[in-house]
């Protein structure tokens, strides 16, 4: 079911095997350009399909472009049962939503969880994954950043005004975007925050969206070296921050040499965990990948 937001986009919903009613972002293609893969665009752990607005409305219309928001995000329905709240879990979502809309072949843009889940797909899909976008994640997470995250999510944090959630993020995550200014971190908020019935704005997701980081491998719960080998036939874009605390060099060079000729590797100058895909080297090489797509038809 899909319901008109915008001249750029409508509202879609479907259902998981579990009998959650999800939401997702859908911006159509030009009829000539129906027969291309649709984008499928995954956020992070604690984002929603806002994070990629920007990136949908400079492809839709070439591209068919769907913004899924996992259970406990934003739109979509809050799990039961938090435990469900794992990549294997969202990764069935998605495969019940591109099963729903009939779409044989997409590209993967993943940032962070999304990433994960890009790779858990990879060894199943390879006849329908177009292509893959791999931002700041990789099979290995360094504990630093994991550990910083486990820190925040479900800390509930809520504000009076947009501009003190502004400044939360910037306390928090300056290291990671030193060179945002209050306009910048007031844009994260909005895709971050929402306003709830009492006027104060808060986290757009499940605070219990944690309880399966409490528990060792619970960020990812499989082994992703193996599925690096699922690439080598599928143009892939290895996104790093150079200054992420998630993924390390070390980390991204592997899986380029993993992957070989397919993959190219791009880090985003002065930018931490996790690109935004806004900035101008990751524009040019998310171009650059989705005209290798389409070059192969």
């Amino acid at each position: 079911m899909t319901e008109q937001a915008d001249a750029n986009w409508v509202d879609g919903y479907w259902w998981s095997n579990d009998g959650l009613r999800l939401h997702y972002r859908d911006y159509p293609a030009l009829p000539e350009h129906a027969d291309r893969p649709v984008l499928l665009c995954l956020p992070g752990l604690t984002r929603n399909a806002r994070d990629y607005e920007a990136l949908a409305r400079r492809h839709a219309g070439e591209w068919r472009v769907i913004c899924p928001e996992m259970r406990g995000r934003a739109e979509s329905a809050y799990a039961k049962d938090p435990m469900t709240y794992v990549p294997l879990t969202y990764v069935q979502d998605v495969e019940r939503l591109l099963t729903d809309l009939g779409q044989p072949r997409f590209v993967a843009i993943g940032t962070s969880l999304g990433g994960i889940m890009t790779m858990i797909m990879a060894p199943t899909h390879q006849d329908r994954l177009a292509g893959a976008v791999l931002n700041d994640i990789g099979p290995e997470i360094e504990a630093a950043g994991l550990d910083r995250i486990r820190g925040y999510v479900g800390s509930g944090s809520n504000h009076p005004t947009w501009v003190h959630a502004a400044r939360a993020l910037a306390e928090n995550q300056g290291a990671a975007f030193p060179d945002y200014g209050l306009e910048d971190w007031l844009g994260m908020a909005k895709r971050l925050f929402r306003l709830n019935n009492n006027g104060r704005v808060v986290l757009d997701y499940d605070m219990r969206i944690a309880e399966p980081l409490r528990i060792p491998g619970g960020e990812a719960g499989v082994d992703l070296w193996p599925l690096m080998a699922a690439f080598r036939s599928i143009p892939t874009l290895i996104l790093r921050g150079e200054l992420s605390d998630l993924m390390s060099e070390a980390t991204a060079e592997r899986m380029k040499a993993e992957i070989g000729e397919e993959a190219e590797l791009v880090t985003v100058a002065r930018v931490g965990h996790a690109p935004t895909l806004n900035e101008p080297e990751a524009v040019a090489a998310i171009d650059r990948l989705l005209a290798r797509v389409a070059a192969r038809g």
